[in-house]
């Protein structure tokens, strides 16, 4: 059956390898040898050349690619009123390779009075026809790095404002992007399966966070950012392992995060990886409430030399896909 609202029943997640131009004018930028205007203009050609691209494909949402970012989180978060990037001690670990030294810090008392990636949205918007979906770390993203130490204690003595203000902060900036014309955003996730993963509870409880609670409050905040949200705006999250050139952070299967992500998160479809040694079978799906159409779709878009219809593979491809319509 032909669905007329996102998410589609072909569908993507958003990130879409970057081309060659866009590599080198970033480089150069990153060098002093291109000026901020001129990346700005490549980046706009190089994202008119991939909305192209999925539309010719027959793509009913549309993104940009995340062509303006170089990193998927990091760069909305410090966008975020009170977050500033910093260096850090150590990049992420994946397996094999580490990304660079470098991490979001909560400086002061967040918000999103207007946040930037809402020009991002509406140049998507204003280049295509179809349905322009933006994609976003989700809350959680700002706390699973870094935890406590990447929050200034001054500015948040305990937790839990910290996760109240942060909630509030993604209601205010998810508001930016409806008033900019959004009606299809996806919420970014890794931290739901790192919480299926034994390596990654340990490192959370040797923290001094309990792994045990952390989804819960993670569900918290994202509730608290959609709450009384419009009803035409659909919501949707894509929860990873993380990926770096091809390599990963954290293996398990979805069961014992199945139920809160099906049953205590307040979205309209989900993107997962399935059915691989990482991710585990199908059998999380009985979290899935009655009445609800769930939909997997056994993918290996991530392993090396594999391309989806006319798009190169991108550093945010998942082996699958699950979609609750």
């Amino acid at each position: 059956m032909k669905r007329d609202v996102p998410p589609y029943r072909a569908d993507h997640v958003g990130s879409i390898l970057r081309s060659a131009p866009l590599i080198e004018a970033r480089s150069k930028h990153a060098a002093g040898q291109l000026s901020a205007a001129d990346l700005k203009a490549i980046e706009d050609a190089e994202i008119k050349k991939v909305i192209a691209k999925q539309e010719e494909i027959g793509l009913r949402s549309i993104t940009d690619g995340e062509f303006r970012r170089a990193y998927w989180h990091f760069n909305f978060l410090s966008g975020l009123d009170g977050v500033e990037m910093v260096r850090a001690s150590q990049g992420i670990q994946f397996t094999g390779v580490q990304s660079k030294a470098e991490a979001p810090f909560v400086k002061s008392k967040l918000g999103s009075r207007q946040h930037p990636q809402i020009a991002h949205f509406e140049f998507l918007k204003a280049n295509t026809k179809r349905t322009p979906k933006m994609t976003i770390p989700s809350p959680s993203m700002l706390h699973y790095r870094g935890g406590r130490n990447m929050i200034d204690k001054s500015a948040y003595p305990t937790l839990e404002e910290f996760y109240r203000d942060l909630g509030q902060a993604y209601k205010q900036a998810i508001q930016g992007f409806y008033a900019a014309g959004c009606r299809y955003l996806q919420l970014d996730d890794c931290s739901f399966a790192y919480l299926c993963d034994p390596a990654q509870r340990r490192m959370l409880a040797e923290r001094g966070d309990d792994p045990d609670r952390q989804g819960e409050i993670y569900a918290g905040m994202i509730n608290a950012a959609l709450e009384g949200r419009p009803k035409d705006l659909v919501v949707t999250t894509h929860v990873c392992r993380g990926n770096f050139r091809s390599t990963f952070i954290a293996s398990g299967g979805y069961e014992p995060i199945a139920d809160l992500l099906f049953n205590k998160i307040n979205v309209d479809g989900y993107f997962l990886e399935w059915d691989n040694d990482r991710s585990g079978g199908f059998e999380p799906l009985r979290f899935l409430p009655k009445g609800q159409d769930g939909r997997a779709r056994p993918r290996h878009l991530k392993d090396r030399g594999t391309r989806s219809k006319g798009l190169p593979q991108a550093p945010h491809c998942r082996s699958g896909k699950i979609r609750a319509a």
